[in-house]
């Protein structure tokens, strides 16, 4: 895996970051996790600027965001909550999760989206109810900006470091990200195979 997402980045530089930290938005298949470690691992390698490194999963991570905001947006709770229960079981999300969400923006606002971007799997969701409840497009982007500046930003410092102890660790990166990768799917599938969806409340 390691192999590959650096194939990636040498092939398509900073616009790849961008492009696998967007997909990463979409369609969780590799984790930022896993991406901008390896992005500093190779900035490190005096491959890429760490700066422009770090912009470059910013600006991916904030387009995927956005579209799942416009998407909020656009089409509205109730949409959104029959598109959750009609293709749930492949998203691995149901109406319950969208309530949930919404409730939690509810109550934190511009803080649950700044807070939101830094925490895995609700970095994603979190977009869903900031459309739905019509926050201002600027401020959005705003405080999904902070959040993804600080996450992206400190994922890509942990590869950039790492690097110094490339003749340690080389041999063990590859397959243990290879193993990340493996588990995530699998995890991904027993998602799927077990989905069972929670009852919405009616208020």
């Amino acid at each position: 895996m390691f192999d590959w997402i650096v194939a990636v980045l040498d092939r398509a530089g900073y616009p790849g970051i961008a492009l696998l930290m967007f997909l990463e938005n979409l369609f969780p298949p590799i984790p930022s996790e896993l991406i901008m470690p390896l992005v500093g691992f190779t900035a490190a390698r005096g491959e890429f600027s760490l700066p422009l490194a770090v912009f470059s999963g910013t600006l991916g991570s904030l387009a995927g965001a956005f579209l799942w905001y416009w998407i909020g947006f656009r089409f509205g709770r109730a949409r959104v909550e029959r598109l959750a229960e009609q293709h749930g079981r492949w998203l691995t999300l149901c109406p319950a999760d969208i309530e949930r969400a919404s409730a939690w923006f509810n109550r934190h606002g511009s803080t649950a989206v700044l807070i939101g971007r830094m925490v895995p799997t609700i970095r994603t969701l979190i977009s869903v109810p900031a459309g739905i409840h019509h926050m201002p497009a600027g401020q959005f982007l705003l405080f999904s900006a902070i959040g993804t500046v600080g996450w992206t930003g400190l994922l890509t410092a942990a590869g950039y470091v790492l690097e110094a102890q490339y003749q340690d660790v080389s041999a063990y990166v590859n397959p243990v990200s290879t193993a990340i990768m493996i588990a995530l799917l699998l995890w991904y599938l027993w998602r799927v195979a077990t989905f069972k969806p929670q009852p919405q409340s009616r208020d």
